[in-house]
């Protein structure tokens, strides 16, 4: 913030709050996607679901879902409208895991750009502020969907168990930017 030594001024401080606000997830989770319930998208009013694939519903080397995400996958489906938007140019990987959920996708969705993301929001026929952007990345995914006027829920990304040791630098360090440019990370009230 301004002080003596870093003199900002009104626009750079109007610039520093909006990236902020853009980083802002409305709902972080804080464990994987399994998790996030029917009861939470009830309380929110959440009618459709773009979800990002690598680290959100499958680890990044995963050629197929896990049955535990299938499993929430089938329980979900039939309360919300469910798309996945991936940034991966993979079709046959996206595709595959798209296929074992029989779920629509879109591969090099490029978030933070919105205009895959608003096609899937579109094809749902829903208004945008009932359609949450669920991933594990903040200048990606959250970045994306509030950049639409979507709902963004942040989870912690699924790993491999031989990856658990991993750190996630890149991760790391856009929560160290999102907490320094002012986002708290924590469910908007």
């Amino acid at each position: 913030m301004p002080n003596a030594q870093c003199p900002i001024n009104n626009y750079q401080l109007l610039i520093f709050m909006t990236w902020g606000k853009l980083l802002q997830p409305d709902l972080v989770l804080g464990d994987s996607i399994v998790n996030l319930t029917a009861d939470i998208l009830e309380k929110y009013q959440i009618k459709g679901l773009v979800l990002d694939v690598d680290e959100t519903l499958v680890p990044i080397t995963a050629m197929n879902a896990s049955p535990e995400l299938s499993l929430w996958v089938a329980e979900i489906k039939p309360l919300v409208s469910l798309w996945l938007a991936s940034n991966n140019l993979s079709e046959n990987r996206i595709g595959r895991i798209a296929e074992s959920l029989n779920l629509p996708y879109i591969t090099g969705a490029a978030k933070p750009s919105r205009r895959k993301l608003r096609k899937a929001v579109t094809a749902m026929n829903l208004p945008v502020e009932q359609v949450a952007m669920v991933g594990d990345r903040l200048f990606t995914d959250v970045l994306a969907g509030n950049r639409l006027g979507m709902f963004t829920i942040l989870v912690e990304p699924m790993i491999n168990a031989g990856d658990a040791v991993r750190k996630f630098p890149v991760r790391s360090f856009e929560v160290w930017v999102s907490q320094a440019l002012g986002a708290t990370l924590k469910a908007k009230d």
